[in-house]
Parts: structure tokens; C-alpha cells; sequence
């Protein structure tokens, strides 16, 4: 009974003490679809994502309702890194739900005027005008946010000391960022400004949640899953913790440790995940430290990597390619090594027959995008006889007439068109999960690449398909599945059924390396493919903003080549990052795994057309 009213309780004092307006509130989700297209719009960073905030202290002073119920201590606010956008998850700072939702848009348009280098008060201020001069017509919305929020600002006349003058200094800022003003003198804990960004981002140590569950779950805990993957947290570095008790210690209940005390994160547990998760959606800050334990998880990755005499075929020592450092901003020369490999234990093979009615199919449909035989005449060898011209050439004959032997036959040359087409598969180690009833990702895209093979091999055009996945830039594998000067046979067929899923996705790499080998085509038209499932990473730093730059630039590069870069990728997560890469006409995503085969080669006819 105790536990019940306890409850009613909490529930109630919670309910009286909280300051928004739930009626009216607007989540991220509600605008996530329009947030990266407005941001970039207003000059923000195009390689940023947008993610949810997670809320931190502000140590402001709170009324004696919120510290009875022990809320009001904590606020979400905008802030930005090199890597993305934060915004809060929730916005019910105003009793119309118009006015939250415009505050959403007003946050995305102010970081993307954002400055570094000065005071939290300033820097706000600053980035205001600057977003009101590039962007008049958001002056009208500004006014209305501020009139809504300063009714909701305590009184400057009923505070004290430097937490008045620095009331004021924020008023007089948020009415007039044109103004510049000297700064209150002393410190003092102000109340939080939503229409502002963060006066302390966590911009170093961080660390991210992304708790995963194997296995099909309730909607309700997935989509909880997913908003906490884009929650960011502080995180501080400490000195380990190694706290025991002896043996003829007596015991003391304060050094058991909790688990935002002690957990050792770099251990995967599936029984304890979800614990954990919950226990960190609570905490502001995760402490981080290192042990001197040696991690058997390290040993284990250097197992997975195969012995030459297991390992894929290498085609010589390697090339050597730039790689596009983007804080540097420009190519470091030879900075990556790729080796051309041949799948091992590749033997000739036919086609499986799970895919020879599709191949039928295909062949017939891609036949009708043949250019048609045109007849050449006056030939003067050939398959058939002009007869129109051997019975003028008789005619001049027998009228007395000297005349030379004409081409008297006709042939029927196969139909050409410029064109030449570069299919690049990500092996990587990700195409090892599983999609359902389709099984891996490797599978599916092992059939694609047979029949995408045989329906190409209907029109005539020129192809090649190869597949890439790396280990650090001292390594990135090329398996060359079939060459431009190779037939599409069993040969070709018996190393697409041997591939296997790799290791990391260094994807600029790839297509610098893709870039060069379709660049020595002699094809008006060239058109380079690119079958994903992720994001490109490796183990070296090329993750995040650095393997996304890297590969945006070698996208850029192809195209300045002359060639027709498009992505097909089966990556849910894909819209955040592949506008950027491959541009809005760029890619195309494919929601169910299992249409792989049909999507490549449908895009084909279309690119092609």
C-alpha cells in the first residue's frame, strides 16, 4: 500500500511541478524528414546529421515545487560538432503547439550561423543578427518566439546580485541582438534559453548509447531503441576504480558499486544490455576509464584474419591511391593501398537454378534494350546479295555501258551504342547479418550480381563487376569478379558464387580505384553502381565525418571524370548521410533486401534508356 500511494504521489507532485505544456508538444520525429533539407538550406553544414539532444544540468535556481518533486534540473538544448546536429527529442516550452514546432526550425537556421571563439551570451547574440540580416523573413517568427518565451523568464526586479544583471543581459540580447553590450560582471547560474544554443556542448569525451537487441521486438521498445541511438552524452575520463574489500575488512555497504559507478563497457553482454541501457538514459555524464585487463576480444580479431594460404587470391603488390583529408582539406598522395584480388576456391560453375527462370526473364526484357541490326549496303562481301544492285549492274552490262563491279552484297552489323557500366559491391563484414526468410545480405547480393551479369549480357553493352572491403588503408581488398575484357561464363559465374562477406567499408578507395578503371572505357556514356548496406568506416580513424568527406570527394572526382555515379543501398539509416555522397538524384534505397536483384536491374534500363 505504501508503494501504491507512494506513487500516486510522485505521479501528482511530478505533474504540478513541470513547467511545459505536453498538449502542445512536437518531437523530433515530427520534423526530422524536413530538418536536414532546412538546415542545409539556411548554409549549414550539408555533412552534419541531425540527432536528438540528450538533457543536461543547468543549475539554475528552481522553485520549491520542482525540487520537492526532484525535477526541473535538467533541460535539452541545440548544439553541434563535427559530426551532427543535436535538437531536443521533445518541445513543449509554449502552450501552442505552432509556436514549438517553428522553435524547431528557428534552432536549425541559428546553428547554421553559429560562431566559435566567443562567450556563450555573445556567441548567441552574434549568430542571431547574423541569421536575421542572411534571412529577413525570419524576423516576424523571431519576435513571436521571444514575446512567448519572456513571459516564461523570471523577473530581473525580484532577483539578486550578478544573477539579476545577467537576467537583464540576456533579455536586453534576446530583444535587440543588434546591440552590443558589456558583459555583467561575476557568475551566476541563469535559466536556460531554448531559443539559444548550448552554453557548454559536449564537444570532447564524448561517448554515444547505441544499445542493440538481436531479434524481432514490440514497436513501442524499438522505437526506443532507435531514439536512444541518437542520444549524445558527456562523458568523463577517470582513473579506475579498484575499490575491494580484504578478507578481514568488515564490510561497508557504500563500496558496492552501481552501475553508474562501475560497468565495463567494452564487454558485450546480451543478458544485461537493456539494464544497462535504462540505467544510462538517467545519467548525464558516463565515466570512462581503462583497466589493465587485456581483452580477449583483441585476440579474437586478429584470429578472424585468415592465413595467406586461406586468404583471396592477390593480382600483385598493390596500388597506391589518395585519400581526401577533410580538416586538412586536401589529398594526402599514396596515403592508401588496394590490392586486386580474385576470390578463393573459385571454380567454374553455372548458373544455381533458384535463378534461372528470373535469368530467362531478364534476358528477354534487356534483348528489347539491344540497339536494332541496321542493313548496310553495296558491301563488297557480305551474307546476303544486293539484288537491287546486281540488277542495276547488269542493266549498265548490257547497254554497252564500262562500268566497274560495284559492292554487290549486303550485310546486317550488330547494332552499337557507347556504353559501358562498372557495378562495385560493399563486402564488407555487415553483409553478414540477416534479412528473414532472403538469409544474409551477402546472399542477396550474390544473386544480384548473377543476374545482373546475365541481363547485361543480353544487351551487348560493356560491364565489369568487382566488390571492395578493407582492412585500415594499409589493405583495401578489390576482388575483381569480372574485367571488361572477360566474357560473362561460368568462369565469371564461379567467382561471384565465391564471394564472401570481408571486413571494413573504406569506400573512397574503391571508387577512386572503380573511377580508374572505367576511365580507360572507350564509351561515350559511362556509369559507375554502387551497392552498399552501410556507412563508410574503418578501423583508422575513417569513420564518421572523416570517411564520409573522403568519400563525398571521390564521388566528386568521378563525376569531373565524366562519369554517372548512383548508389543503391539497402541501409535504412542511408537518408542521413548518402544526399551528401551521391546527391538528391544520387541513390535510391531499397526497403526490402529481397528486391535487390529486381531494383539493380529496373535501374539499369532506366539509367541506360
Amino acid at each position: 500500500m505504501e508503494d501504491i500511494v507512494g506513487g500516486w504521489w510522485d505521479r501528482l507532485i511530478t505533474r504540478v511541478a513541470y513547467q511545459g505544456h505536453p498538449e502542445a508538444a512536437v518531437t523530433l520525429a515530427e520534423v526530422e524528414r524536413t530538418a536536414p533539407v532546412f538546415f542545409r538550406a539556411m548554409g549549414g553544414d550539408a555533412a552534419l546529421t541531425v540527432r536528438s539532444a540528450v538533457g543536461t544540468e543547468h543549475g539554475a535556481r528552481r522553485r520549491w515545487l520542482e525540487r520537492i518533486a526532484g525535477t526541473g534540473d535538467r533541460v535539452e538544448l541545440a548544439w553541434q560538432d563535427a559530426r551532427s546536429l543535436y535538437l531536443p527529442d521533445v518541445i513543449d516550452h509554449f502552450p501552442d503547439r505552432a509556436l514549438n514546432r517553428q522553435l524547431y526550425f528557428w534552432l536549425m537556421a541559428l546553428a547554421a550561423e553559429a560562431r566559435a571563439g566567443t562567450d556563450w551570451l555573445t556567441a548567441n547574440r552574434e549568430a542571431t543578427a547574423r541569421c536575421l540580416m542572411q534571412m529577413p523573413g525570419l524576423a516576424a517568427l523571431y519576435r513571436r518566439l521571444v514575446a512567448a518565451h519572456l513571459k516564461t523568464r523570471p523577473d530581473p526586479a525580484r532577483l539578486h546580485g550578478a544573477e539579476a544583471a545577467w537576467e537583464e543581459a540576456i533579455r536586453a540580447a534576446l530583444a535587440s541582438p543588434n546591440e552590443t553590450s558589456a558583459l555583467p560582471a561575476g557568475q551566476a547560474a541563469c535559466q536556460p534559453v531554448p531559443l539559444w544554443l548550448h552554453p557548454t556542448p559536449p564537444l570532447s569525451g564524448q561517448a554515444e548509447a547505441v544499445p542493440r537487441q538481436d531479434g524481432e521486438a514490440e514497436a513501442e521498445e524499438a522505437a526506443r531503441r532507435e531514439a536512444r541511438k541518437r542520444r549524445r552524452y558527456r562523458a568523463q575520463r577517470v582513473a579506475e576504480d579498484t575499490r575491494k574489500n580484504g578478507m578481514l575488512m568488515v564490510f561497508r555497504a557504500e563500496s558496492l558499486f552501481t552501475w553508474d559507478e562501475y560497468v565495463k563497457v567494452n564487454r558485450h553482454n546480451d543478458e544485461d544490455e537493456e539494464d544497462n541501457a535504462a540505467a544510462a538514459d538517467d545519467m548525464n555524464r558516463l565515466s570512462v576509464s581503462a583497466d589493465a585487463t587485456t581483452r580477449a576480444s583483441r585476440l579474437r580479431f586478429d584470429l578472424d584474419l585468415p592465413a595467406a594460404a586461406y586468404d583471396d587470391t592477390p593480382l600483385g603488390p598493390g596500388l597506391l591511391l589518395p585519400e581526401w583529408h577533410w580538416k586538412q582539406r586536401r589529398l594526402v598522395e599514396d596515403h592508401v593501398r588496394l590490392v586486386p584480388m580474385l576470390p578463393r576456391d573459385a571454380r567454374p560453375a553455372g548458373l544455381p537454378e533458384r535463378l534461372r527462370a528470373p535469368a530467362r526473364r531478364l534476358r528477354r526484357q534487356f534483348q528489347a534494350l539491344a540497339p536494332e541490326r541496321t542493313r548496310r549496303r553495296g558491301e563488297s562481301s557480305g551474307p546476303d546479295i544486293d539484288l537491287d544492285r546486281v540488277v542495276r549492274f547488269l542493266a549498265e552490262c548490257g547497254s554497252g555501258v564500262r562500268v566497274g563491279e560495284p559492292g554487290l552484297y549486303q550485310s546486317w552489323p550488330p547494332g552499337e551504342r557507347s556504353l559501358a557500366c562498372l557495378l562495385l559491391a560493399d563486402l564488407s563484414l555487415s553483409t553478414e547479418s540477416w534479412v528473414g526468410d532472403a538469409g544474409q545480405v551477402i546472399d542477396v547480393i550474390r544473386d544480384s550480381l548473377l543476374l545482373f551479369g546475365e541481363a547485361l549480357s543480353a544487351t551487348g553493352d560493356a560491364f565489369g563487376v568487382y566488390g571492395f572491403s578493407s582492412i585500415r588503408r594499409q589493405e583495401v581488398r578489390f576482388q575483381v569478379l569480372k574485367d571488361f575484357s572477360e566474357r560473362f561464363d561460368d568462369t565469371v559465374r564461379g567467382r561471384m558464387l565465391a564471394i564472401r562477406p570481408g571486413y571494413y567499408t573504406r569506400m573512397g578507395a574503391a571508387i577512386r580505384q572503380a573511377t580508374r578503371v572505367l576511365e580507360s572505357q572507350p564509351a561515350h556514356r559511362r556509369l559507375l553502381l554502387i551497392v552498399s548496406d552501410g556507412k563508410p568506416n574503418d578501423l583508422d580513424h575513417y569513420e564518421g565525418r572523416y570517411g564520409v568527406e573522403d568519400t563525398r570527394m571521390a564521388v566528386r572526382e568521378a563525376r569531373a571524370a565524366g562519369l554517372l555515379p548512383f548508389c543503391v543501398t539497402v541501409d535504412s539509416e542511408a537518408g542521413e548521410y548518402l544526399p551528401y555522397l551521391f546527391g538528391r538524384n544520387g541513390y535510391t534505397v531499397v526497403t526490402n533486401v529481397r528486391r535487390l536483384p529486381q531494383v539493380l536491374t529496373s535501374l539499369y534500363a532506366t539509367l541506360t534508356r
